[in-house]
């Protein structure tokens, strides 16, 4: 029931008036806003990392354990694994681990184990409780450190920790003895090589540093420590070798990814796509590889690269044009031949980029241009196809790139049945009846095979992606407009930067000593310094005078050819009369050998 009173004033009396109303008063049912959830329910509680960060750990086992069984305790694979320390059994003590990242029997032998047997007979304060068993207990389990709030807790046992807490103790004991399926060390899927290393990274991120430390062994190369995601914490490794990186250059990467705020990173394009210089431009501005030697070639010439868990992709930083179309393999055959395997390269990407646009403008536009015989023979190829050479080159040019992506996602066997097959019974069915002109499907053929030659996927791509406005041009404007469009390309390239590094690098700006790694490979002893562009300081990688030389004079051969008739000044004579040898070790000379790697050298 409800009561309303009104009070009204008339002919200055007051007058009361009162009015009953009765029903039912019902409450429309108030929907919960949007980001929220009803009491109870399975996300009834978002746990955030500052709040994590401000619990501390408390003295009281039971408040520990009790706020850990709110965040973890609806997970299958969460184990609260309670006991008392030593033989006394004086002491409470809980374990805390995912059976699912570590190894149970592990923790049975090392730390359970331990700690029921070894800790009889302590007179120590709950305080120093940790200290004693961190220092004399836990001897084989790999102790990481005491944590003093509930996000590190958190952290450390997601990431395949134990943390160990104990009854009037304000800290607890973390201890790695993770297990989780991980994929060995394989050949490079990607960049296959004959000649080199054929180890590639995986995706354990502590597995593919120390594929790095293990080439690299100096005290110089630091590897820096984060994470990334709000949910992912993806850990990420930024290395580097001191004395040789840029200062500026190492700074401008920290910051860059340290303004990286997501909610998770997946693999390494997340972080390639956040940090790059033109977030618009098609051409890749981060190089990325799977192999470890080419790492190490990039560190010593003084560039930053970046590891993340989960993906065997290293990203390394400043990329230029030229990074983009060389190979490791490059370095490790004798610079003739890596000459003139960069200039068929070359030529291959010019073909992969042009070849459409140009029979295409010439075909439309330029006929006087192609000889007599070659034209007859054209014009006979096209009778009776019904569509202008553009939309020839669509038809092909498209339904390459469908039988490409196919043959990527199938299964390895199966996908390269198909692309042939396809590619063959396609190109041949579309002749005979009429669609495409033979001289179309060689075009298109020998394109899709020259795009095959760059080393970088993401250069390939670009340049597949470019290939369509050129023909577009083509069509519409004949040669103009494909010199056109190159002109703009050429345009956008020289204004483009990476970190600061122009795109062109040594072409343009020009630099004269850098060309020496360019398009021709000069040989090692010939390539003296680091890239100009890249390192200001400590920039003489390769001793000046390694070049060999054979013996110069008569002198020299007689002493050479009396070396091996005598012993020389380090014989001695024994009791029979000869000599023997007698072993001098060897004299190193800093700076005499060089490391081979994909980049410019000067």
């Amino acid at each position: 029931m409800k009561l309303l009173f009104l009070i009204g004033y008339s002919n200055g009396g007051c007058v009361l008036r009162l009015n009953i109303f009765s029903g039912l008063i019902r409450k429309a049912a108030k929907k919960p806003e949007p980001g929220t959830s009803e009491p109870g329910s399975v996300d009834s509680k978002v746990f955030k990392d500052e709040e994590l960060k401000n619990e501390k750990i408390s003295r009281s086992l039971k408040k520990n354990v009790e706020y850990l069984d709110t965040i973890l305790g609806r997970n299958v694979d969460a184990v609260f694994r309670e006991f008392r320390l030593g033989a006394g059994k004086k002491e409470n003590a809980c374990l805390v681990y995912l059976d699912s990242l570590t190894d149970e029997t592990r923790i049975s032998e090392n730390i359970l184990k331990p700690l029921l047997l070894g800790v009889a007979g302590i007179d120590s304060p709950g305080d120093n409780l940790t200290d004693v068993v961190g220092k004399s207990i836990l001897v084989a389990a790999e102790i990481r450190s005491k944590v003093y709030n509930m996000q590190d807790v958190v952290s450390e046992i997601l990431y395949g920790g134990t943390a160990l807490f104990i009854d009037g103790c304000e800290e607890a004991v973390i201890t790695i003895l993770k297990e989780w399926p991980q994929r060995p060390v394989d050949k490079a899927d990607v960049e296959g090589t004959v000649r080199g290393p054929k180890e590639s990274f995986n995706e354990i991120i502590s597995v593919s540093t120390s594929l790095v430390r293990r080439r690299l062994r100096t005290p110089n190369l630091v590897i820096e420590g984060l994470n990334l995601g709000r949910m992912t914490h993806t850990s990420v490794a930024v290395a580097y070798l001191k004395g040789v990186v840029s200062p500026g250059l190492l700074k401008e990467v920290r910051q860059r990814i340290d303004r990286i705020d997501i909610d998770g990173i997946l693999e390494s394009g997340y972080i390639e796509e956040l940090i790059q210089d033109d977030p618009y431009s098609p051409f890749p501005q981060i190089a990325y590889t799977e192999r470890p030697d080419r790492v190490v070639a990039a560190l010593l010439q003084g560039r930053v690269c970046v590891f993340t868990d989960g993906t065997p992709m290293v990203l390394f930083m400043p990329a230029t044009f030229s990074d983009l179309v060389q190979n490791p393999e490059d370095y490790y055959e004798r610079y003739h031949f890596a000459t003139m395997i960069r200039l068929i390269r070359s030529l291959g990407l010019a073909v992969a980029l042009l070849l459409p646009s140009f029979y295409i403008a010439i075909t439309t536009f330029h006929q006087e241009m192609i000889p007599t015989q070659l034209l007859i023979s054209i014009a006979a190829s096209r009778e009776g196809v019904p569509f202008p050479a553009l939309v020839e080159a669509l038809i092909m040019e498209i339904t390459f790139e469908a039988l490409r992506e196919a043959g990527l996602r199938l299964p390895r066997a199966v996908g390269q049945a198909v692309s042939i097959v396809g590619a063959l019974v396609i190109g041949q069915a579309a002749v005979q009846a009429g669609i495409v002109s033979p001289l179309m499907v060689i075009v298109v053929a020998v394109t899709g095979i020259a795009s095959f030659m760059s080393p970088s996927y993401s250069l390939a791509l670009a340049l597949r992606l470019i290939r369509f406005p050129l023909m577009f041009l083509a069509a519409t404007l004949g040669l103009f407009g494909v010199m056109t469009g190159v002109l703009a390309m050429l345009i956008h390239l020289a204004g483009l930067r990476s970190f600061g590094v122009p795109y062109l690098s040594p072409l343009t700006p020009l630099k004269i000593s850098d060309l020496k790694d360019f398009v021709v490979r000069a040989p090692w002893w010939a390539m003296h310094k680091r890239p100009s562009e890249l390192v200001k300081r400590n920039v003489r990688r390769i001793a000046p005078d390694l070049k060999p030389q054979p013996p110069t004079g008569s002198g020299d051969e007689k002493a050479f050819a009396s070396g091996h008739e005598s012993a020389g000044p380090n014989a001695s004579t024994n009791g029979s009369g000869k000599h023997d040898k007698v072993r001098t070790p060897a004299v190193s000379r800093a700076g005499s050998k060089g490391g081979g790697g994909s980049g410019q050298g000067a």
